[in-house]
């Protein structure tokens, strides 16, 4: 058996930066044939920080693994109509670019009836709107960070974009269900702001105003309505514990042996730590009781007590301290091997996180060296010849890069840079994310 279980699902991706290429790839780490279809000369994501000294987007190759590449002039009604054809041809296309002209779901689906489209926007009423955006109007950034109510802090992980993709993800192996079992194709509008709104009200936030009127402030690393907070330790590391269960609460008890100081905290404050209510109401006393047992404590020392107990816990540790010493983070964790990425080199790279038990792991690859895969995917496909071909997308150039996934030495890969320097045609940016 193999972890490959959408093999044979062919699906074209029209998209930049994030919602839209995450998805996509979510499909191809699980065995899609996944066609991402840009501009000649690359989308607007192409060289995205950060970048290497050669000017390689390791934005761009982190989320486009696994897929084929294929660059097309989008300008043109030749390029459009080749486009056009590799959609129809797979049944399936997402896309995060503006759903109009030739890229309309009612153009394509004269040409095929069950094609599956799924378009992401920015807001339900086709508004622009990128991850930064959304996030400003939530509301949350009042309550992240520090206790300043006058002091917004965005989250710096996109995590609209990441749900946005999972959801897309999603919405179209549904779809494709359902086109099994009716034969019927589907128009699938996502909407990156209803996706924030969505989680929103399923976390409680949008009830707690309207039924509460009552209205949360930031409160540093504090869990909201439980126990949780950061400490620092004797050697200048901190640790975050949280306790949010009667369990947790009585680990934490036993680990750092606190258990009668609490009992008599508890008597002075009329309180119960087994609830939730007065482990919040009581943050403050009970981490005054907890910091001294933590400052004088190494985090190893902390880190061996709170494990002999199951206490939730975890250490801070900066990005460097993650990839650099830290075993999840490494080959030892079987989501991740190293790479080599044409163009970049080796690199630690995660495949899907799903793990489909009793299968072989779908092996990880690489992404595509940008446009590396246009002759190939359309004489395939469409069954061009190759003067046809020459005459759409050019005399195939020397030094083309290998089939994603060979081995280094047989690759010659043609930067994204030179790529780029080629042509400095663009989509119009007006993205949907």
């Amino acid at each position: 058996m193999s972890a490959a279980v959408l093999e044979g699902l062919k699906v074209v991706e029209v998209s930049a930066f994030i919602a839209a290429p995450l998805g996509g790839m979510a499909l191809a780490q699980l065995g899609a044939d996944l066609v991402r279809v840009d501009q000649i000369g690359g989308g607007p994501d192409l060289r995205r920080w950060p970048v290497t000294e050669s000017g390689e987007s390791l934005y761009w190759h982190g989320l486009n693994k696994g897929k084929r590449s294929v660059f097309l002039d989008l300008r043109s009604p030749e390029g459009q109509r080749a486009a056009q054809d590799l959609i129809v041809e797979a049944g399936i296309v997402l896309t995060n670019m503006p759903a109009k002209a030739w890229l309309s779901y009612e153009n394509l689906r004269q040409r095929r009836p069950d094609l599956i489209m799924l378009s992401i926007r920015g807001t339900h009423d086709n508004r622009a709107a990128v991850d930064y955006t959304i996030q400003a109007r939530t509301g949350l950034p009042f309550m992240t960070g520090p206790a300043r109510p006058d002091t917004p802090v965005n989250q710096l992980l996109p995590a609209w974009d990441a749900l946005c993709a999972m959801t897309a993800a999603l919405g179209l192996l549904a779809a494709e269900r359902r086109r099994r079992e009716t034969g019927a194709g589907q128009l699938i509008e996502l909407s990156l702001e209803d996706v924030a709104l969505w989680m929103l009200g399923n976390l409680g936030y949008i009830a707690e105003i309207e039924l509460l009127k009552r209205e949360r402030s930031a409160q540093g690393n504090d869990v909201y309505g439980a126990f949780g907070r950061d400490f620092a330790t004797r050697d200048e590391r901190r640790v975050m514990v949280a306790a949010l269960t009667p369990r947790q609460w009585s680990a934490l008890c036993a680990a750092t042996g606190l258990g009668e100081a609490f009992a008599h905290l508890e008597m002075a404050m009329n309180a119960d730590f087994t609830a939730d209510a007065d482990r919040w109401r009581c943050r403050g006393a009970i981490a005054a009781v907890l910091e001294p047992w933590v400052a004088g404590r190494t985090l190893a020392e902390v880190g061996h007590a709170f494990d002999s107990h199951r206490v939730l816990w975890g250490p801070y540790q900066t990005l460097r301290q993650l990839v650099e010493s830290d075993p999840a983070c490494s080959e030892a964790n079987p989501l991740f091997a190293r790479v080599h990425q044409p163009g970049v080199g080796s690199v630690l790279m995660p495949g899907s996180p799903l793990r489909f038990v009793g299968a072989e792991p779908m092996p990880v690859r690489p992404s595509p060296a940008p446009g590396g895969d246009t002759r190939a995917v359309i004489a395939e496909r469409l069954g061009l010849s190759s003067a046809a071909l020459d005459k759409l997308v050019g005399a195939e150039p020397t030094g083309v890069a290998a089939p994603c996934g060979a081995p280094e030495q047989d690759a010659a890969p043609v930067s994204a840079t030179d790529r780029a320097r080629q042509s400095r045609n663009r989509i119009d940016s007006d993205l949907a994310e």
